[in-house]
């Protein structure tokens, strides 16, 4: 009788490659287990040919950088990369749930309190509080551990957000995103983030989307509108936070604060969520853990703790210990210390210093002492404290006193032109409000004329390339003029300021 062949396994890393759970786009993801420990991972495989072809090599750059950020128990974690000249394999949490958009497909509507238990896990204020934007949240993108808990995943739309800088890459999911990001406007980001946390608790609560429609262009005209309706079997609390969520203005929508302070959501709120600076630490390790690890691993317990000391979260020794922590959280979801720990890192990556950032829908306060050295940012604009109607009056005054016209593009967003040095010639200029923080807004300038603006294309149709003839009959392209623009946007200030 024959022998059976040995089949060989396959490695990488520290981790056996076994069956696979999904094919995507780049590749596949497949179950891994971790030698040392035992321990099932998801391992991403993607191929270095195909994302330099997409082009999409940035994307999942953007991906990997932000989620060596986290470190949540409602956000997918990635424990390791490991680079081969054909692939990039990227080692994440294993979650064995499912998508909570099947889980909505399959149970129709869900009851109030389990969509308030999945709707207060979307982790968006941890995202937001280490400057990320994630920019493409649907149930798609939300997984389901085995007891019911939600993972935040995909970032590959994500982008880190600055102080003082604004995004404008119109990206997501067309029945997920805000009536600015499809209109090409450009946002802080938290805004964008809230919308879609907004459509996804319609969706959990009336098991179908607010705007839906086959056609692109008419889904993007129901957006625009922002009338959607609530059925009646929807509490009247919740409904409530809906539309403040997808209010159209992102000036009147609400914020994470607001939505952390609304009724609905604090019932049955779990503390471990939004932990108070005293029940973290930062420095707390897990003593069993460690032991584990000693003993998995046959090292010392001083090597494990020299190797979270170091805060190399590439080490073998810290990603078996977070392999540990991990699923010993998992398996014991009573105690809610081990989840306030998994917040962090163990060791030296989140200092102090860093618990207290500001919230980036929140400018922080310059007046503290020695505050840090910050690239500077310029804006052509002017910052108020009126109100918002109050400082479009003034707008509107200036502007008819300068004998410029202009088009409304929405309540806090104009278009403008001024006669140029020709006849039938304009210069063309946006003008946009923006709250920066509780009582500051920002009114921004922006040049139409340019290539690289959202709108350039609409002014490029509406002025047809403005060819003029010279004196010889011959067609002559009229060039950028940057002066001019900001001799228009001078002329504004100056009587704004009068």
């Amino acid at each position: 009788m024959a022998e059976r062949p040995l089949v060989s396994q396959v490695k990488i890393g520290q981790y056996v490659l076994k069956e696979t759970l999904g094919c995507g786009t780049f590749g596949k993801v497949k179950v891994g287990v971790h030698q040392l420990t035992g321990h099932k991972v998801a391992i991403k495989v993607i191929n270095r040919d195909k994302i330099r072809n997409m082009n999409v090599v940035g994307k999942i750059r953007r991906e990997i950088q932000n989620l060596k950020l986290f470190r949540h128990p409602h956000i997918i974690k990635l424990y390791q990369v490991i680079s081969t000249p054909t692939d990039i394999f990227m080692i994440m949490e294993y979650v064995q749930g499912g998508e909570l958009f099947g889980y909505i497909v399959k149970n129709k509507r869900l009851q109030e309190a389990e969509a308030r238990k999945f709707f207060q896990q979307c982790s968006i204020d941890y995202c937001h509080r280490h400057m990320v934007v994630h920019r493409d949240l649907k149930p798609e993108n939300i997984l389901l551990d085995k007891y019911k808990n939600v993972k935040i995943c995909d970032f590959g739309l994500s982008n880190m957000m600055m102080d003082g800088e604004f995004l404008r890459t119109s990206c997501g999911s067309p029945n997920y995103a805000a009536p600015e990001v499809i209109a090409g406007r450009m946002y802080a980001g938290p805004e964008v983030d809230v919308w879609s946390c907004g459509v996804v608790l319609y969706t959990l609560l009336c098991g179908m989307l607010p705007f839906d429609d086959a056609d692109v262009n008419s889904l993007f005209r129901k957006i625009k509108t922002g009338i959607f309706l609530v059925p009646d079997y929807v509490a009247p609390t919740p409904a409530n936070l809906i539309k403040k969520m997808l209010q159209l203005d992102p000036i009147k929508r609400a914020t994470i604060k607001d939505i952390k302070e609304h009724d609905w959501f604090k019932v049955d709120l779990p503390e471990y969520l939004f932990p108070s600076a005293s029940d973290v630490d930062a420095s707390v390790v897990d003593t069993d853990a460690i032991r584990e690890v000693c003993q998995k691993c046959q090292v010392l317990e001083q090597d494990v703790h020299h190797a979270l000391l170091s805060g190399d979260p590439q080490d073998q020794l810290v990603i078996a210990y977070n392999l540990i922590v991990d699923n010993k959280r998992i398996s014991d979801e009573s105690d809610p210390k081990i989840r306030i720990k998994d917040f962090y890192f163990a060791g030296d990556v989140m200092k102090s210093s860093e618990q207290s950032k500001p919230h980036p829908e929140r400018m922080p306060d310059n007046t503290q002492k020695n505050p840090p050295l910050k690239k500077a940012k310029w804006h052509l604009g002017i910052r108020s404290q009126s109100k918002p109607h109050d400082i479009m009056q003034e707008v509107y005054r200036a502007l008819k006193s300068l004998n410029y016209e202009w088009k409304i593009v929405n309540n806090f967003s104009l278009r403008v032109r001024r006669p140029g040095s020709t006849p039938g010639d304009f210069i063309k200029i946006g003008l946009q409000l923006y709250q920066v923080d509780g009582k500051n807004f920002l009114l921004d300038f922006k040049n139409l004329n340019t290539t690289d603006h959202p709108d350039a294309a609409k002014v490029k149709r509406m002025t047809a390339q403005k060819q003029t003839e010279d004196s010889y009959g011959a067609s002559v392209h009229r060039p950028y003029r940057i002066l001019e623009f900001f001799e228009t946007c001078c002329s504004i200030i100056s009587v704004l300021a009068q």
